[in-house]
C-alpha cells in the first residue's frame, strides 16, 4: 500500500512549515513529522524517508528536549518504529537516547558498535547498562577506558563476557579501584583469574574471593607473592638512546602508515616506554630528547598538548598520564589548577593548532 494524496499533501504542508514555521511551533512540526514517519514509515520511497530524516534531524537542536525524550520514551519498545527514527533518537543528547538505547528491539549489535565507536561515554554507559548485549559489544566496551563505563559493564549481570575480555577487565582493575569489587562478584568470572586479584584488591574482597571462588591456598600464595615482586621490583628505567631495534621499529610502521595513537597506548599498557617515546617523537616530528622534555618536564599541559596534536582523546588522557609518569618513577598526580589546564587544552586546541604550538615552543 502506498501513501495517500492526502498523506502526500501533509508532507509537503510539513516540509514546508519546517522551513517557515510561521504560527506552528517547531515541536508541533517535530512531533507531527514523526507521528507521520511512524506511521507510514514502512511505505516511504527512499527519497520521502531522506526527506522526513532531514527534517527532523535539522529541527532536533530547536525542539525541546522534553520533548525529544518523551518520543524516545514512547518508541523505546515499539517494534514497529522506523529504524532511523530510532537511531536518530540514539544518537542525540544522552538523555534522549538513553530509553532507546536501553530498551528498543530495533537495535542490531550492528548499531550499537557505531555507538561505541562514535558517541559519547554516556551512550557508551548505556549500551554497557542494556540487557543481553553480545560478546562483540562487551568486547568493544572492554577497550574502553572510562572507569563509568566498564563499571556499568561488569555490573550487567546478563551482558556476554568472554573470558578473553574478563582478563582484559582484571587488569585494568589493578589501576581503576572502582572496578574491582563488582568484577569479583561476578559470578562467571573465571577461578584463576579471581585469584589474580587478590594480588592488589583490599582485605575484605580477598575474603570474599576465597569464601566465594574455588582457590587453591597454593595458588593465593603465588599471587600475594607475585604482587610482591612487582611491588619491590622497580621496572627497568627508559634507555637513552632506546635499543636500535626499537628505533626501526618505530620507523617501519611510520613508513609502511601503521604507526598511530593506539599503538602508543597498547606499547604504553605493555610499559614499554621505549617504545612509547619513540613512537610519540616520531608522530608529533620531533627529536626524541625534546618529545621527552614535553612530556615529562613540561607538567600535565605539555602531556595533554602532545595527546591532542596526535589525536588521543581526553577521556584517554588520564591513562597515557598516569601510565607514562609510573614507567619513570614520577608521581601520576594532578592539582586543581592542572587539571583545568588540561580541560582548556582539549577544549580549546584543535589537533593542527596543538601541533603548531608544540613546534613554536
Amino acid at each position: 500500500m502506498g501513501l495517500t494524496a492526502r498523506d502526500m499533501s501533509d508532507m509537503g504542508r510539513l516540509a514546508q512549515l519546517a522551513a517557515n514555521p510561521q504560527d506552528t511551533t517547531r515541536e508541533e512540526i517535530y512531533l507531527a513529522i514523526a507521528s507521520l514517519y511512524r506511521v507510514q514509515g514502512a511505505h516511504l520511497n527512499a527519497r520521502e524517508r531522506e526527506l522526513m530524516h532531514d527534517i527532523l534531524r535539522r529541527l532536533t537542536s530547536d525542539v525541546e528536549m522534553t520533548i525529544r525524550i518523551a518520543l524516545a520514551e514512547r518508541l523505546s519498545e515499539d517494534t514497529t518504529a522506523p529504524h532511523d527514527l530510532i537511531m536518530l533518537l540514539a544518537d542525540d543528547r544522552i538523555e534522549v537516547a538513553r530509553p532507546v538505547i536501553l530498551r528498543s528491539p530495533l537495535l542490531s549489535d550492528e548499531d550499537m558498535l557505531r555507538l561505541v565507536a562514535e558517541c559519547s561515554s554516556s551512550h557508551q554507559e548505556a549500551v554497557a547498562s542494556r540487557a543481553n548485549i553480545s560478546e562483540p559489544i562487551t568486547e568493544a566496551l572492554s577497550r574502553c577506558e572510562t572507569e563509568t563505563v566498564l563499571v556499568a559493564l561488569v555490573r550487567n549481570v546478563t551482558a556476554k563476557i568472554s573470558s578473553t575480555v574478563y582478563e582484559s577487565l582484571v587488569e585494568k582493575s589493578q589501576h581503576l579501584s572502582g572496578l574491582q569489587d563488582p568484577l569479583a562478584r561476578r559470578t562467571d568470572l573465571p577461578a584463576d583469574l579471581a585469584t589474580r586479584m587478590c594480588g592488589w584488591v583490599s582485605d575484605a574482597l580477598k575474603t570474599y574471593i576465597v569464601q566465594n571462588y574455588a582457590v587453591e591456598a597454593r595458588r593465593l600464595d603465588e599471587a600475594f607473592a607475585h604482587a610482591e615482586t612487582v611491588v619491590k621490583n622497580e621496572p627497568a628505567p627508559p634507555k637513552s638512546p632506546p635499543a636500535e631495534g626499537a628505533s626501526k621499529l618505530i620507523e617501519k610502521l611510520a613508513v609502511a602508515g601503521q604507526l598511530k595513537a593506539g599503538f602508543l597506548l597498547r606499547v604504553l599498557h605493555q610499559s614499554q616506554i621505549d617504545l612509547f617515546d619513540l613512537a610519540f617523537a616520531r608522530l608529533v616530528d620531533l627529536p626524541l630528547g625534546e618529545l621527552r622534555q614535553w612530556l615529562y618536564e613540561k607538567g600535565p599541559k605539555g602531556v595533554a598538548l602532545a595527546c591532542r596534536a596526535v589525536g588521543i582523546d581526553r577521556c584517554v588522557f588520564g591513562t597515557v598520564f598516569n601510565l607514562s609518569r609510573q614507567a619513570r618513577m614520577m608521581k601520576p598526580t594532578l592539582t586543581a589548577s592542572e587539571v583545568m589546564e588540561v580541560e582548556a587544552v582539549f577544549s580549546s586546541f584543535s589537533k593542527p593548532a596543538a601541533m603548531a604550538e608544540i613546534h613554536t615552543r
